[in-house]
């Protein structure tokens, strides 16, 4: 029985919040914050509604303002905070946790407000502040990263001696029946897609330019899309904590119509972070694009299709090459029928429930900071599917990669 804080009233909260309110025997009390009460207020109140979990709190919070973030802390007491709001705020939540002690968790690695790059080293760089503290951080406990790198060390302790080539395979096949709309918060969105890609070879980082490599791969249930190689945040801790790995790739998939309207967004200056002049006002372009894009919160009504996304693994187990593919396909329909959230955002939060109920409950366990992969994989995969995101696997198949 545990109290915890969810920071983040988007998409992924209001997952996070319903599958936190799910499993009451673990979450016995919760607090969801946000900058914006109101949104907090409507998810708290569905969430009642549709578990009939009554121990739920909600507040209003600057997650860029450490000490307002620490009165909250002190005054709620939660054992961990679970942050699914901006990668911006990692470091200022991260502070404030260790000044109020308590426990960290987060889906996505931090980046700068004022360029478009992503890295774990800013928050590995707190090891030893939470390693003194008795404190755990967990990083990157969505799907990707979180499932992808938990997926990897399940091949990594059961089926392999020697993992030497990683492609993490990413496919959104839903329609959600609008003209341009990103899957989760468009400012990161935009920045993540938009930037050079870039890839593990060989013990070196091989950057390319944007979608500059795409071929077709099949997803289960789906079938061939075309898919690009883009950077992607595990990579980076994955390629550290598996040495043995000679390649390590991440693939998207895009239509053409959104590929299109991103070069649009671009050539327009759309995508920009830099503030401009407006009738003598700064205004980011992205942040603007932003208030005008469809909330991804609110697509889940009429999403249609599925989403597909694993990890291809080629390597060695008793002197032989093997292969090994294990997925997960979630359903936007099923989703939004169980949370008012469309697919994108339930394969984020239910990961990030699911690691916290593994720290909550001593499965995974440790003072400092940690990547998911990390942690023992099996108790996480075998709760996984009950949670509402069952996967597969096939040993020996094409990989086509």
């Amino acid at each position: 029985m545990s109290k915890v804080m969810i920071i983040g009233a988007g998409g992924v909260g209001r997952v996070v919040t319903y599958k936190c309110a799910m499993n009451p025997d673990v979450f016995s009390e919760i607090m969801l914050a946000s900058r914006t009460k109101s949104k907090c207020d409507v998810i708290v109140a569905d969430a009642k509604r549709d578990t009939g979990h009554t121990n739920m709190h909600t507040a209003a919070v600057d997650a860029e303002n450490v000490p307002e973030l620490v009165a909250l802390l002190k005054e709620f007491q939660p054992e961990l905070v679970i942050h699914v709001a901006l990668p911006y705020q990692d470091l200022t939540i991260m502070d404030a946790c260790l000044e109020a002690g308590v426990h960290y968790l987060d889906t996505a690695n931090y980046e700068p407000k004022d360029e478009a790059k992503f890295e774990y080293s800013w928050q590995w760089a707190y090891q030893d502040r939470f390693k003194e503290a008795g404190l755990t951080a967990i990083l990157g406990c969505g799907f990707d990263p979180g499932v992808t790198s938990i997926f990897t060390a399940r091949a990594a302790k059961h089926h392999f001696d020697e993992m030497h080539y990683l492609d993490i395979v990413d496919c959104n096949a839903g329609d959600h029946g609008k003209a341009f709309a990103t899957n989760f918060n468009p400012e990161i969105n935009i920045r993540e897609v938009t930037q050079k890609g870039r890839y593990y070879e060989n013990g070196e980082w091989v950057e390319t330019e944007p979608h500059e490599i795409g071929q077709m791969l099949s997803y289960p249930n789906i079938g061939p899309r075309k898919s690009y190689v883009i950077y992607h945040e595990e990579l980076e801790s994955l390629v550290k904590n598996y040495p043995t790995l000679k390649r390590a790739r991440f693939w998207m998939t895009f239509g053409d119509e959104y590929l299109t309207h991103l070069r649009v967004i671009q050539n327009i200056g759309m995508a920009g972070i830099e503030p401009v002049k407006f009738k003598g006002i700064d205004i980011v372009p992205l942040e603007f694009l932003k208030a005008v894009l469809p909330d991804p919160g609110e697509l889940g009504e009429n999403y249609e299709g599925e989403t597909s996304i694993g990890c291809r693994i080629k390597g060695i187990k008793d002197g032989k090459e093997k292969t090994y593919y294990i997925w997960n396909n979630c359903s936007h329909e099923a989703a939004y029928k169980e949370t008012g959230a469309q697919g994108v955002s339930y394969t984020t939060g239910v990961p990030a429930m699911l690691g916290a109920k593994m720290l909550l409950t001593g499965k995974w366990s440790g003072a400092g900071v940690f990547n998911v992969e990390e942690f023992n994989p099996d108790p996480f995969l075998e709760e996984l599917g009950a949670q509402g995101l069952s996967w597969q696997e096939e040993i020996g198949g094409d990989l086509e990669v």
